[in-house]
């Protein structure tokens, strides 16, 4: 019997790489994104490499419709996904009164709204069928409030609350939830958030791989919360005995324009 995956975002970046990591470990995947092309190239890589089963959709999860729309297809297609990756997100850089309030809006829509009603819709069949692993990625940017990205960083800290709480609620049930939280990594995010400009971004990035291995191996234990990096995980703990005003003033100093 096949273990089916469905992975959110899959179209590129750290949603590909965990694509990738749970090919090779056997699983069939349901891959969706936006970009229809990309996401057939990955399936017929992934087909051709690893012999996994792959199906597509390509879907705007942001959008009204989306998410019901994909959990349709993944009925009508007879799969029950034991592993759910809510990986889809999209980052949106400068200051709030400078943003255009239809990308804060459909940030909001993706990052928060998404991500709780795909959960919320597949999650009754995994409790039917005794068990599963939900993979939420947030980010480091989850710990602290954010100037300059604020809303993006406050989407990220609701992800990180609600996995952390789901996970308390659904572990005795049979099902756990990580939350996986990168720091500053070498995806399309830097250009899809026209954050090029941003000190967060100009220093060493991580690799896509190395995040996508370092979240799926933590899933797979079971573990809670997933920081990827030994300095952000520093980061990560530090914050939590730091003065609030500060960490937001230090962050904020970190997503500066340079």
């Amino acid at each position: 019997m096949k273990k089916w995956a469905l992975i959110t975002g899959a179209s590129g970046g750290i949603g590909l790489e965990i694509a990738r990591v749970l090919a090779e470990k056997g699983y069939a995947l349901v891959l969706t994104a936006r970009d229809e092309d990309a996401l057939e190239r990955l399936a017929q890589a992934l087909e051709g490499e690893h012999g996994a089963h792959c199906l597509t959709v390509a879907l705007d999860l942001g959008v009204p419709g989306g998410v019901d729309a994909l959990v349709r297809f993944v009925a009508e297609a007879g799969v029950q996904p034991s592993v759910l990756v809510n990986n889809a997100g999209m980052g949106v850089y400068g200051r709030f009164a400078d943003v255009d309030p239809v990308r804060i809006q459909a940030m909001v829509d993706l990052n928060v709204g998404a991500l709780t009603r795909l959960t919320a819709l597949l999650l009754p069949a995994m409790l039917k069928h005794g068990g599963g692993r939900i993979l939420n990625v947030a980010s480091t940017a989850a710990f602290q409030p954010g100037p300059g990205m604020a809303v993006y960083f406050a989407s990220k800290a609701y992800v990180l609350s609600l996995s952390e709480a789901l996970d308390v609620e659904l572990r005795p049930l049979g099902i756990t939830v990580t939350v996986l939280c990168p720091g500053a990594t070498d995806t399309g995010f830097m250009s899809s958030a026209r954050a090029e400009h941003s000190a967060l971004f100009k220093g060493r990035l991580a690799k896509a791989r190395d995040v996508a291995q370092y979240g799926v191996a933590a899933m797979e234990r079971g573990q809670r919360i997933a920081v990827h990096g030994q300095i952000n995980r520093i980061m990560a703990l530090g914050v939590r005995f730091t003065p609030r005003r500060l960490a937001a003033a230090m962050a904020g100093w970190m997503v500066r324009e340079v």
